[in-house]
Formats: structure tokens, sequence, C-alpha cells
């Protein structure tokens, strides 16, 4: 062998061929038809209208059965809002480590369920320790559920297409309404019974209850949904400043500025309804029930032709035609002691139970004034659900809503210690009532000018806005 030989390498043999590994089936990502999508959107609705039933809406009345006294039972259903309203700023910043609407949307209706289920406990204690807890667990229950509706708000927009959205909302909303009226119903009628028998704490729990349980149910529905664009889309951090001056010369100063005075003055009178059914007028929880029960079935009846007329009006109409029919609703209110002298007691039996119902001329009057006041809300709240998904852009919806749930907070704390201040320099009596009723009229008599500034505008500038892809908030919650 040569020194050439030698010092070249050995040549290495070809290594035998490994086998080829079988094809990974592709990954797949389970997605909901539309059709299915819709279906569960309209079960969560379901779900959190029998929830507001017979959860939130009997706040005021357990607040009264423990003996907090008239003026903190109306009260627990505005500071805890504006505390909520403050722990939910953080929403944006949580939103972008999360990089999922549908996951940040679940977590937070779970907890608000988790928050409506200790609200029972407030019935082992007493006095201020009773109304701590209550206030303790009402403020993380709006904290929850303002931190879940921005994110719902941007989520629900590539769910429904736009074509069926103001039908769909129109037929989401009447199913709502008609589950919170279900849920009311069956709320004031276990009331009656628990105060009949001398178990009406117990009954209060058993709602409560009931009502986290069906949240519960609603979560479930909400993570049957699909959310194709996860991931793609990520909340963007809007400069408050820009919230209100990018707009400079249109209507969204004027806009801003009527949504907050009008929350204001609904929440001068609309806390304090519960208070003055129940103590001053001393009515019974079936009649109480009725009364608001007919303002629910007022916007079930209405809702599928406010739909129609959103669909080939526009939304802005919807908001003139709402925004003024709201104004002398509490102002009717004052006419009723005028019918008190005509009334009477009908026991109705059920069973073993034994039901007092209150006929009176007067009833019947606030019954008709409740069903006004259901059809003019449905066109309202209507208009604010269509116009606030056509209005913010995707990317900002989540932030932008994040400061105006703070700022709705804080307009319905106004406009409750408004009415409190009233009560309270009343003596808590049946006229400082009165005088809270027509002040809430009054005070939306003066949004009027402000909801004409923006329809001034609405002509030119909405086009402009398309162009653009620049508009400004037009949102606001429901009304309570």
């Amino acid at each position: 062998m040569s020194l050439a030989e030698a010092a070249r390498p050995a040549a290495l043999r070809p290594a035998a061929p490994s086998p080829t590994p079988a094809p990974r089936p592709p990954f797949r990502i389970f997605r909901a038809s539309p059709r299915d999508d819709l279906a569960a959107s309209i079960g969560d609705a379901a779900g959190t209208s029998v929830m507001i039933g017979l959860g939130e809406t009997y706040f005021a009345a357990f607040a009264l059965a423990l003996g907090t006294g008239e003026t903190f039972a109306g009260l627990v259903a505005t500071v805890p809002m504006l505390a909520g309203a403050t722990l939910q700023l953080v929403t944006p910043r949580l939103l972008r480590q999360a990089k999922s609407y549908k996951r940040w949307v679940v977590v937070c209706v779970s907890l608000q369920a988790a928050a409506l289920l200790c609200m029972p406990l407030a019935v082992a204690f007493t006095g201020s320790a009773a109304a701590a807890l209550i206030f303790l667990a009402a403020t993380f229950y709006w904290a929850a559920s303002q931190a879940s509706g921005p994110a719902w708000n941007t989520w629900i927009e590539e769910i429904v297409p736009k074509r069926l959205r103001a039908r769909f909302f129109a037929f989401r909303s009447r199913v709502s309404q008609a589950c919170t009226l279900a849920g009311f119903a069956f709320g004031g009628l276990a009331l009656q019974a628990g105060k009949n028998t001398g178990w009406l704490l117990t009954a209060f729990v058993g709602i409560f209850l009931i009502g986290s349980s069906c949240r519960f149910l609603s979560a479930w529905f909400l993570n049957r949904q699909s959310e194709p664009s996860r991931g793609r889309y990520q909340p963007r951090t809007v400069p408050i400043r820009e919230v209100f001056f990018r707009a400079k010369g249109q209507a969204g100063i004027p806009l801003v500025l009527y949504l907050l005075l009008m929350q204001s003055a609904v929440q001068i009178s609309g806390p304090y309804f519960a208070p003055y059914m129940l103590a001053q007028q001393n009515m019974s929880y079936i009649s109480f029930m009725v009364l608001v029960g007919v303002g629910y079935l007022g916007k079930v009846i209405a809702l599928p032709w406010w739909g129609r007329v959103a669909h080939r009006s526009g939304a802005r109409r919807l908001l003139w035609i709402g925004g003024t029919s709201i104004v002398p609703v509490a102002a009717l209110w004052l006419a009723a002691d005028f019918f008190a002298p005509w009334q009477t007691i009908y026991t109705l039996q059920l069973g073993g139970l034994s039901i007092p119902c209150h006929l009176s001329a007067e009833f019947a009057y606030l019954a008709a004034v409740q069903l006004i006041s259901g059809l003019v809300w449905a066109a309202y709240e209507l208009a604010m659900v269509l116009m606030f998904l056509e209005a913010i852009p995707r990317h900002d919806r989540a932030c932008v809503l994040t400061y105006y749930n703070f700022g709705n907070a804080a307009a319905h704390v106004v406009g409750g210690l408004i009415g409190a201040t009233i009560l309270q320099f009343g003596n808590e009596s049946h006229y400082a009532y009165l005088a809270v009723f027509g002040c809430s009229s009054l005070v939306r008599l003066c949004t009027v000018p402000l909801l004409q500034r923006i329809n001034q505008h609405a002509p030119m500038k909405q086009g402009m806005a398309q162009r653009q892809g620049n508009v400004v908030l037009r949102e606001v919650p429901e009304p309570v």
C-alpha cells in the first residue's frame, strides 16, 4: 500500500435507508358552524337573562330584607358598579396576555357567577357586616360583568354576519327580555312564598343559587362558540385623550356627553324604584313582580318592530326615537296618586299558598306606565347595541369600552347620589320619592339638545367616517 493510499480516508459505507415515517394527520381545529354559533349565543343570552331576573334585580330587595335601610338599598345598585368599573380598568392589559377574547369572556363570566354565589352569605350577618358583605359581593359581580363586556363586544362581531345583525340582535334581545321576565316572575313567586311561610331569607338564598347556576350555564354556551380570529387581532391601547378628541369636529363629544348625562338622569330615579314600591307602597312581592314584569313584556312586544325600523332607517334614527321617548317616563309616576283612592286587595289561592294581590286604579295606571316604558326603552337599548358595533374600530373596541364602562359607572353613581340626597333631605318620605321622579325626567329633558347635535352631524360625518375608517364611540350598557 502506498503512502498516498494510506493517507486517504476509508470510504464510508452508505447507511441503510431509514423507514419513511408515516405522515401525521393534519391538525384540525374544531370550529362551530355559523348556525351553531348563533344558537349558542342565544343560549348564552337566555342563561344570562335568567340570572339577571333572579339575581341583580333583587339586590335592593335583599338589602331591604336584611334591614340595611332604604337609601342603602338604592345605592347598592350604583356604588358597587363604580367600584367594579375601577377594577375592570386592567382589562386591556390582561387581554393582551390572554390573546383570546373567548378565553377572557368565559373566565370573567365564571367569576361573575361565583360572586353571585357569595351574595347569600350575607344572611349569616346583621347590620353593617351584612351591608359590607353585600357591597363586596356586588362589587366583584359588577367588576366581572364589565370586564367581560368589551371583549364580548369585539368577539361577537366576527360571529354575527353584518347583514343579519339588526334582526339577529332584535331576536336575541327579545329572548333575553323574555327570559329575564321568566326569572323575575319565578323569583317574585318564591319570595312571596318565603314571606308567607317565614322563610324569606331562605328564598333569597335559593334564587341567588339558581341565578348563579344559570350564569355558569351561560359560560358553557360561550365556550361552545368559535373564535375564528384567535391570535390575529390584538387589542390596541388607546390613550384616553384620543377617545374624546381624535374626531374633532364630528359628533363624538356631543354623543359621549349625551350618553353620560342620560345615564346620570336615569339613575336619579332608577335605583329607588324597588324601595319605593316595597317600602313606601307596601306592595307584596307578587305585585312588585307583576309591575316590573309588565315593563319586560313591553320590550318583548316591541323589539321585533324596532328591529325592522333599525334595518330600514338605521341606528341613528332609532336612537332619536328612543332618546326622546324615555324623557317623560319617570314623570308619569307623579300622577299615580290621583288614582290611589280606588283600591282593593284580592287574595289568590295557589294550593296552600295565599298571595295577596293589590287591585286598584293606581296599580293599573302604574302597569300602563311600565308597559309604555318597556316599549320605548326597547328602542333605546337596541340602538345602542347596533351603534357601538358599527362605530368603534375593532382593534380599539376593548380599550375604548373599558374607559367608557368607568365613565358610565361614574355617571350611575352621580345619578344615584343625587337621588339619595333628595331622599335624605325629604326624610325618605312619599313626596321625596315624587321629587326624585320629577328631577329624573327634568334632567332627561336637558339631554335633548345634545341628541339634536348628534343627528345634525350624522348625514355628512357618517360617510366621512366610513371612508376614513376612524369613528368615535357610540355605546352604552343597558339602562337599569
